[in-house]
C-alpha cells in the first residue's frame, strides 16, 4: 500500500529516535518541616462541640426532622424539641397529641428498647433517631383475673 501523505514517510523521532533533551528540574522552594502547632488540637483540651444536628424520624411522617442542640441535653429534651418543631413546622400527618412525655426515642424504627430519657445526647454514640407514641397500656378485666 502506498501512502500519498508526504510526511507518512517520517517517523517521529519521540516514538523511534533518540529522547529529545530533557529540560531542567523545577526548582521548588523548601518546605519547613516543623510548622506552628496550634495546642488545643494537638494538646489534651481538643475543640469542643458547641451544638449537634441530630435526625429524629417521627412515626407515620416522610421524612427526618433536623434538630440542633447542645450536646449537654437529654433525650426528654430531643423528644420535646422534635414534637415541637414538628407541630410549628405543621407537618403532616398531625400528631394526636403534642405532650412529648407520651412518646418513646429510638435508635430506629426496628429498635425495641426506647432510649433513657436523662441520658445525655453526646452518649448516645449516633445522630439518627426515630420518634414514635408509647404503646399503649393493656387494662385486664379484674374479672378476667380473678376468674381463674
Amino acid at each position: 500500500m502506498i501512502s500519498r501523505d508526504p510526511a507518512a514517510g517520517r517517523r517521529l523521532d519521540s516514538f523511534h529516535g533518540p529522547a529529545p533533551d530533557l529540560p531542567a528540574p523545577i526548582q521548588r522552594h523548601q518546605s519547613h518541616q516543623e510548622l506552628p502547632r496550634r495546642p488545643e488540637i494537638n494538646g489534651a483540651a481538643g475543640p469542643r462541640l458547641t451544638k449537634l444536628l441530630l435526625n429524629v424520624t417521627i412515626e407515620r411522617s416522610l421524612g427526618p426532622m433536623h434538630v440542633v442542640m447542645p450536646p449537654e441535653n437529654t433525650v426528654a429534651d430531643l423528644v420535646r424539641a422534635s414534637v415541637e418543631a414538628y407541630v410549628k413546622e405543621g407537618r403532616r400527618p398531625l400528631l394526636s397529641h403534642t405532650d412529648p412525655k407520651i412518646f418513646d426515642l429510638h435508635y430506629s424504627p426496628y429498635s425495641l428498647e426506647s432510649l433513657n430519657p436523662e441520658e445525655k445526647l453526646i452518649n448516645l454514640g449516633s445522630r439518627n433517631f426515630f420518634l414514635c407514641s408509647k404503646p399503649a397500656k393493656v387494662a385486664t378485666p379484674v374479672a378476667a383475673v380473678t376468674s381463674r
